[in-house]
């Protein structure tokens, strides 16, 4: 067995790996592989599929597999396998880290302070409690925040199509949880109905200086729209990890003051990619024991 490892994991992920076969970083060798591994970076399409004529499964070391055409490679015989389980602690701590990070003016005071400034009276912020928190989508990720935001006396309330109840958070629909939250974090799957859903209509229903988080998809903002709102403070600030495109250099939000732009760290943590390495062995494992 060949096993590709087309983007970053775990350092020791190679050598674990090697009890399988041969394991290689060489993204030339894709038409002999027989597994291949793949983050975000990694775009496996039609063609790409095409030319991997060996190809028995594509594990994606992370939740989202919008990177893979997942029905196409099933077509093939090629199984698909994710990691969601592995990252949600990484993504949530994240998200909460973003949150202080905006009602603190963490980053502006860290940045004024270094360059010889003192404008403290000036960085007054704001307090996580009592605030009202707004998931949109409250699966594995989603509940991880709602466990921390009740953890700093957050109000938690969220919306999903299902309806379905949560320990964590009250279920409300989605205008209900635009016109209430103090802050409002994404943690919904990219679809044709989420597909832009945060977008000028969206956010006109929303509170007057709601800070907005999105560590899912960059796919679910309409970045123009969200770009406007920031210029006119309807949304006092946005905390951003993901993007429409990576890095997001032509994006209007690069131009906008009041936005935290992160390089799509959600799942980078040294314990995340040990997780991540985990489940990749045994899917590894499984596959070897059914033949």
């Amino acid at each position: 067995m060949k096993i590709l490892i087309s983007d970053p994991f775990s350092k020791d992920l190679p050598e674990r790996l090697s009890e399988f076969g041969e394991v290689t970083d060489n993204k030339e060798e894709l038409p002999s592989a027989d597994v291949v591994l793949v983050r975000s970076a990694t775009k496996a399409t039609k063609d790409y599929i095409d030319q991997a004529q060996n190809l028995k499964m594509i594990i994606r070391g992370g939740v989202g597999i919008d990177n893979i055409d997942v029905g196409y490679a099933k077509s093939k015989g090629i199984a698909v396998h994710n990691t969601p389980e592995a990252s949600s602690i990484a993504v949530a701590e994240l998200a909460m880290a973003m949150m202080l990070a905006i009602q603190r003016n963490i980053v502006r005071a860290h940045n004024t302070t270094k360059n010889g400034e003192w404008i403290k009276k000036q960085l007054k912020g704001q307090e996580l409690y009592k605030k009202t928190l707004g998931l949109i989508g409250i699966g594995r990720i989603g509940t991880e925040v709602a466990k921390r935001a009740k953890a700093f006396g957050m109000n938690v309330i969220a919306y999903r199509k299902s309806g379905k109840p949560s320990d964590y958070a009250e279920i409300v629909g989605l205008n209900e949880l635009l016109e209430k939250s103090d802050i409002i974090s994404l943690h919904t799957p990219i679809t044709e109905e989420t597909k832009g859903m945060i977008n000028k209509d969206t956010i006109a229903k929303m509170k007057d200086g709601v800070v907005l988080i999105n560590t899912a998809r960059g796919k679910l903002i309409v970045d123009q729209d969200l770009a406007d709102a920031l210029k006119s403070g309807k949304v006092r600030y946005a905390g951003l990890d993901v993007y429409h495109f990576e890095p997001p250099i032509d994006s209007p939000l690069m131009g906008v003051d009041n936005v935290l732009l992160m390089p799509h760290l959600g799942a980078q943590t040294y314990e995340n990619m040990d997780r991540i390495g985990e489940i990749v062995i045994d899917l590894i494992q499984d596959h070897v024991k059914s033949g």
